[in-house]
């Protein structure tokens, strides 16, 4: 296991942390490249492709902003919406950007202005490199028209970057952070097998991996901020209101809702749980639809289904109303790391990039994240944490990426709704068993992955099939 909670847990932009983070971290680390080489000051010039989905949907996921954003040095988890606005607005007026600026290209000066705004970028649609369907390619020239620096990155899922000849790199880096983790595991079974051998839980062996790059204080005050920016999230989408941006004027529907539910709710009645879980699910999603600051969890499009289940952890477990400060912090801990160890098998053994597997990639995963999330503060014995994130996952398989208009908003908002409405039925359902079931989560990951593979390109982030093609555009 070398990926850590907070590799699956960042906090970004929307709309999409494949076509959107993931596009803005690949700029900025060839920015940041140039910068090391000491040859930034030199680049006059650039060139950026985009390939397959990144340029098929890059329009409604703000792939195009972001690239520009990345190339001035902005970093997804720093980066507010309101700066992201002003240097946006900033490129657009003036047709040129600030190249690595943000990292300090221009020294105690402005880095030097580029002429390249978004109608300089080169989209390949219907190319699909080799190693991902989410590349993209960059190039600095220089006065002379000499290529100073090329790179090319792929984006595979939930933010993550891979540059093309750095594999090798990644797989060292893999070797070493497994070496070093006391308990080192990339399939379920693995991890089932730490479990019985050390006594801990699923929470507590993720928990003891990631010991070794930080210490206990750090990793809770991490975890408890990665919660705060989901509230965050969720509060600020309750007071938008008005349609969301792209074109398709979906009516945002959180205030109104927010509203009604609170009429009708007042004191968090046990019986309304579905309506509030509905709520702050879609009002994550609006809010990552609009460009907001959102956590990645593990994707951008599936953002809202982990907040969702949390939400319904810290008000409708056993007590939660009179739980101190610190055991609400501990019952959001363990519900993270238990959700993060799932979400290590699913990038270890599949994917979660709804350009590569479909939304069964993004949801599904959320799902049962979610899911093994919520049956671990529930009580649940390992055995009964991977079966909840089994079934999850089972009832998800085969689901496709046809966002209409390349949006991250139809159906993708109400999509999260349903999803974490399934965590929480898949997490009762196995807590009422023993953790005794006929299909295990790595058969069910292994599955995922191989109807990914089979399914048809057009169900995968396009825009060129199912509801994107058969539904109006209004």
């Amino acid at each position: 296991m070398a990926v850590s909670v907070f590799d699956l847990f960042t906090v970004g932009i929307g709309p999409s942390s494949s076509h959107t983070v993931g596009p803005m971290r690949a700029a900025r680390a060839f920015a940041s490249a140039l910068v090391k080489r000491g040859v930034a000051r030199s680049v006059t010039d650039l060139r950026v492709d985009l390939y397959g989905s990144l340029a098929a949907t890059g329009q409604g996921h703000g792939t195009f902003p972001a690239v520009l954003l990345g190339l001035e040095g902005a970093d997804p988890s720093e980066l507010l919406p309101e700066e992201a606005d002003r240097a946006l607005e900033r490129i657009e007026r003036t047709g040129e950007l600030r190249f690595a600026d943000l990292l300090g290209a221009g020294g105690d000066d402005e880095a030097p202005a580029i002429r390249f705004g978004v109608r300089d970028i080169v989209l390949h649609p219907l190319t699909v490199l080799p190693r991902h369907s989410n590349g993209m390619r960059f190039a600095a020239l220089d006065a002379e028209g000499s290529t100073v620096e090329e790179q090319t990155y792929f984006s595979v899922g939930g933010g993550f970057i891979v540059r093309e000849g750095a594999e090798d790199e990644v797989l060292e880096r893999l070797e070493h952070a497994l070496a070093e983790q006391p308990y080192p595991f990339t399939t379920g079974a693995e991890l089932l097998a730490h479990c019985e051998r050390s006594g801990r839980g699923i929470a507590g062996v993720m928990l003891a991996n990631e010991l070794v790059a930080r210490d206990e204080a750090g990793i809770r005050a991490g975890l408890r901020h990665i919660w705060e920016v989901m509230e965050a999230c969720k509060d600020s989408a309750l007071t938008r209101t008005g349609v969301l941006p792209g074109g398709l004027n979906v009516r945002r529907r959180a205030p109104e809702w927010h509203r009604r539910l609170s009429e009708r709710d007042p004191h968090r009645d046990p019986a309304f749980w579905q309506e509030w879980i509905n709520l702050v699910a879609m009002a994550v999603n609006e809010e990552n639809a609009s460009g907001g600051r959102v956590v990645t969890a593990p994707t951008n499009g599936a953002a809202g289904i982990i907040p969702a289940v949390l939400f319904y952890a810290t008000h409708y477990l056993p007590g939660a109303g009179g739980w101190s400060e610190d055991e609400r912090d501990g019952v959001v801990a363990d519900f993270l790391l238990a959700a993060a160890a799932i979400g290590v098998l699913y990038k270890e053994q599949a994917s979660i990039s709804g350009a590569e597997v479909g939304c069964q990639g993004e949801v599904g995963s959320a799902s049962s994240m979610a899911a093994a999330g919520l049956a671990q503060v529930l009580g649940g014995t390992p055995e009964q944490v991977e079966n909840a994130a089994e079934i999850a996952m089972e009832h998800n398989l085969g689901l496709t990426c046809d966002p209409i208009g390349g949006l991250v908003q139809i159906p993708c908002i109400e999509r999260n709704a349903i999803a974490a409405s399934k965590a929480i039925n898949a997490a009762k359902m196995a807590l009422m068993g023993d953790g005794s079931h006929h299909v295990t989560l790595d058969e069910v990951i292994i599955t995922m992955r191989e109807t990914g593979r089979d399914m048809s390109e057009k169900y995968k982030e396009t825009a060129m099939g199912g509801l994107a093609v058969n539904v109006v555009e209004c």
